[in-house]
């Protein structure tokens, strides 16, 4: 994907909306919801690297309560011009067409490169990346195979939608509680993994969600690792001006 002429490009991640509590995430939806009002103003594209929510399941005819606003935003964010992109993370795997067909938003389950001014970016969530994490790995197979989301579509919604908050928030592997310590730049396995892909063709930018850390590293002279943090007690995104792309935090 190529766009030489642009505005902004806004990235954002692990928003974790529903989590712990309803109550308690709402001030967090608002504070988004404020964010996206701001960069409406100037977005030519704005990216959400998954875990928009603490769960998300979608059933052929439904979908989990609740996120009106949020949604309602992105929809009029959608229908204004400015594109969407979003990429599944480990709380919302079990997408299907819902964000497409109702909001006009496109989702990616792999990782995916588009160029912007001729800069080239590697865009994933980034969950079951890299080395290690054998644990998440074989789950996330049991998570994603037909059979297991078939099995699991045969719940009631009432019982299917509290078994899968239950679980984002109580196992580990899920929850990703054990993530967010910065494992020191030669172990980061993002980091690792970007070096390897480096080794095969040049990008100058990797953007991923899923460690709930901000990072900022630079792989060489030309390339970059960046990680945007999350909106759960970091507030953090990025935004491309067209030259260079920027971490900031969101007051």
């Amino acid at each position: 994907m190529t766009n030489a002429s642009i505005k902004k490009i806004y990235f954002a991640s692990d928003q974790h909306f529903g989590a712990p509590t309803p109550k308690e995430s709402k001030v967090r939806e608002e504070k988004f919801l404020k964010w996206l009002d701001i960069i409406k103003q100037d977005a030519d594209v704005l990216f959400l690297l998954g875990d928009l929510f603490d769960f998300w399941f979608e059933y052929k005819t439904v979908v989990p309560k609740g996120f009106v606003r949020i949604l309602g935003k992105l929809a009029e964010i959608r229908d204004s011009g400015i594109q969407i992109h979003f990429f599944v993370g480990n709380h919302d795997l079990w997408m299907r067409d819902y964000f497409e067909t109702e909001l006009g938003i496109k989702v990616y389950y792999k990782p995916t490169v588009f160029t912007f001014n001729h800069k080239i970016f590697y865009i994933a969530h980034g969950d079951g990346l890299g080395p290690g994490d054998k644990g998440y790995k074989r789950m996330k197979k049991v998570f994603t195979n037909p059979f297991s989301k078939w099995l699991f579509r045969w719940l009631h919604p009432d019982l299917g939608v509290r078994l899968g908050q239950y679980l984002s928030t109580q196992n580990k592997l899920i929850s990703g509680d054990e993530d967010v310590v910065f494992l020191g730049h030669d172990k980061e396995w993002l980091v690792q993994h970007s070096h390897e892909l480096l080794g095969q063709k040049h990008y100058d930018y990797f953007v991923f969600g899923h460690r709930h850390l901000p990072m900022e590293i630079e792989l060489n002279d030309k390339s970059t690792y960046i990680n945007l943090g999350d909106w759960v007690s970091h507030f953090t995104y990025a935004v491309f001006e067209g030259e260079k792309l920027s971490l900031k935090k969101f007051d």
